[in-house]
């Protein structure tokens, strides 16, 4: 069963919410369904990323080969976010 909702949208939205419809060959209903779904989505996959997910790719799965990595791993780590950023 579907939820009826009401929206108000400014000059602006209205224009982008028609063109997007317009491109797309596809009613307002469609876009904004599936414009608030997408949305939701992206919000809700970033609100349950660990702190461990944003930094999984800097982290080693293997030996670093890198002989000194305990004594020296804090310059090591910051290099590391310097060329990320």
């Amino acid at each position: 069963m579907e939820m009826p909702i009401s929206v108000r949208l400014d000059k602006k939205t209205e224009t982008l919410l028609e063109e997007t419809a317009k491109v797309l060959r596809a009613n307002k209903t469609q876009v904004i369904k599936r414009s608030l779904s997408d949305y939701c989505s992206h919000i809700l996959m970033e609100k349950r990323r660990r702190p461990y997910d944003l930094i999984e790719d800097l982290l080693g799965k293997r030996g670093s080969g890198i002989g000194d990595l305990s004594i020296r791993s804090e310059e090591i780590l910051r290099k590391t976010f310097r060329r990320k950023g």
